[in-house]
């Protein structure tokens, strides 16, 4: 699917109650190359509107990250490897497991989806957006005192 504006700065939409993704966000944030990834709250008004303008509903972003680059909705391992090419190396070396056949990568990628709860846990207050990015996250409210890496 497309999106109909591609000069929208890569987005993605990512679950903020999940321990797990919110640390992956954190993450980015500490490894990024630039600051040109933004970042929307899955459940808020804008991350559910772009999700369905792409053919996606809230069920399916239970299960998947969402990236919208260029125009282009990425889920699953292509979203993941996609990410990769923000970091800084040696972290944007993960995009090498692109040559791992798509069905296997998503299906590891669904095995940590469906267990993220249960290994990680959820809170409702786990994405925290740091004050001087504010202005890159969308969907996310922003938390008084941010919590540790």
């Amino acid at each position: 699917m497309t999106d109909s504006a591609p000069t929208r700065p890569a987005t993605l939409v990512f679950d903020t109650d999940c321990v797990l993704c919110a640390g992956t966000v954190r993450f980015v944030l500490a490894h990024e190359r630039d600051a040109s990834l933004h970042f929307m709250g899955a459940w808020s008004a804008e991350g559910l509107a772009l999700a369905a303008r792409h053919g996606f509903t809230a069920a399916d972003l239970n299960g998947t990250a969402l990236l919208v680059e260029g125009g282009r909705a990425l889920t699953r391992s292509d979203a993941a490897l996609a990410v990769a090419r923000h970091l800084k190396a040696p972290w944007r070396w993960v995009r090498l497991f692109g040559i791992v056949p798509k069905p296997l990568r998503d299906r590891l990628y669904g095995l940590v989806a469906r267990n993220r709860s249960r290994l990680f846990g959820r809170r409702a207050d786990c994405a925290r957006v740091p004050p001087e990015q504010r202005h890159r996250f969308h969907g996310v409210e922003p938390a008084d005192t941010p919590l540790p890496p």
